[in-house]
């Protein structure tokens, strides 16, 4: 958790440190109106000049930022790729564009494509953007210590392979990405080799496959996301010591659909966050050393699936609701433990007035066992024979895992704090 809570820290700092390097003494101010070219004040510009754009529409793309600038707009200002060009291209440190909108750059099979695409770039500020019909949005290759921040990405994709993502970062460390809305990408936002980041107040609704998708991204942070109606919800893979904290993942619903995909992952915590609404609340693969605390799993279809190859991990004080299965799993074994969560389904009694269930908890239903290994027979899920079955099973275990349990189930929902409301 100290690890955590230093990236938060290093989070904010970012801000000062690019202002300092960012704001020279005597900078100019370039003004760029309509029948101008932004290309030609950029190369006009000195290191940590202004470029100034005034309220208009410019048919300009493949603007080279190979310096210091801040680009910012005044009013409207609609910058339009023509459906065969990104937009910007920054390939310096301390270069900060804001409140202008970006679209039309059309999509490409061989590179990749964006409205703004910083490569080796640090110390940079993307914000107040609006990228409409974009391949990519923002794009982030070998970069440190930038920030992305309260941009609209609104794209139209309509197949993965003529899409691509709104926020894309690839080998890049310690960024701020934070309250962005991104919608109708291939991914909402994409992290591949970023560690040391960020993500946080950011809202993920209708892309083609993933809200936010990570993979080989260690001591990374995610915060107060919104990650609504997409794809296939979150997935987080190949990755340690990841913290998702007060995140909601809602009505991602669908034959391959999960709130969050956990496949590899070890040493992280999932804690406070809201699963409403999803086919699979928590789908767990090879996830080792997962703390998994305080959250609200409420209308899923499956709650929490845990495969047989997740290991040492601990789910505690989470509240269980109106779940059709509130745990699943594929096999006979169990190496993780349930202990103070609270299941509605739960009807054992508390002669001691503690708060905490005198008699265990078994989550798992031999129908969900069952569907597990044969998913046509999900047909029979409310019929009077599964129901007898079930009830069968909790008194004579047979199938179910024998130490899959909570031994010490609350008695009443717990509050945010963790403790019983």
């Amino acid at each position: 958790m100290t690890r955590f809570l230093f990236l938060l820290r290093g989070g904010l700092i970012l801000t000062p440190v690019f202002l300092m390097l960012a704001v020279p003494a005597q900078a100019a101010i370039h003004h760029v109106r309509p029948g101008t070219r932004i290309a030609d004040a950029v190369h006009a510009a000195a290191p940590g000049d202004l470029i100034r754009i005034h309220a208009g529409r410019y048919d300009e793309g493949s603007i080279v930022i190979d310096k210091p600038l801040r680009i910012h707009g005044r009013g409207t200002v609609v910058i339009d790729g023509g459906g065969t060009q990104g937009i910007f291209l920054v390939r310096a440190d301390s270069v900060w564009i804001a409140d202008l909108t970006l679209r039309n750059t059309g999509y490409s099979y061989t590179e990749d494509r964006a409205a703004v695409k910083a490569t080796s770039a640090r110390f940079c500020r993307f914000e107040r953007l609006r990228l409409e019909d974009t391949f990519f949005g923002i794009y982030l290759a070998r970069s440190a210590r930038c920030i992305i921040r309260g941009n609209t990405l609104a794209g139209e994709a309509r197949r993965e392979s003529a899409s691509g993502n709104g926020i894309h970062s690839w080998y890049s460390d310690s960024l701020l990405i934070a309250d962005n809305h991104t919608a109708r990408h291939r991914d909402g936002i994409y992290l591949e080799f970023t560690r040391a980041s960020v993500i946080r107040g950011n809202v993920s609704t209708g892309n083609l496959r993933y809200g936010l998708h990570f993979m080989f991204s260690d001591d990374d942070v995610y915060l107060d996301n919104t990650f609504t109606r997409n794809g296939s919800g979150v997935a987080v893979m190949y990755s340690r010591r990841i913290g998702m904290r007060g995140n909601r993942f809602h009505d991602n619903w669908g034959s391959a659909s999960y709130g969050l995909l956990l496949k590899d992952i070890s040493d992280s915590r999932i804690d406070s966050n809201s699963f409403v609404g999803n086919t699979t609340g928590v789908y767990a693969e090879g996830g080792s050393r997962l703390t998994v605390t305080r959250n609200e799993f409420l209308r899923n279809g499956w709650a929490i699936r845990l495969m047989a190859n997740c290991t040492g991990n601990t789910f505690a004080t989470n509240s269980f609701r109106r779940n059709s299965f509130d745990v699943a799993t594929n096999s006979t074994r169990n190496e993780s433990w349930f202990t103070g969560n609270y299941w509605d389904s739960y009807r054992g009694y508390d002669i001691d007035r503690d708060g905490i269930g005198d008699v265990p908890y078994r989550p798992v239903r031999i129908f969900s066992y069952i569907v597990e290994k044969n998913p046509p027979a999900i047909i029979l899920l409310n019929s009077f024979f599964i129901a007898m079955l079930d009830v069968t099973e909790r008194i004579f275990p047979t199938v179910t895992p024998e130490t899959l349990k909570d031994a010490r189930p609350l008695m009443r929902e717990p509050d945010g704090r963790g403790t019983p409301a």
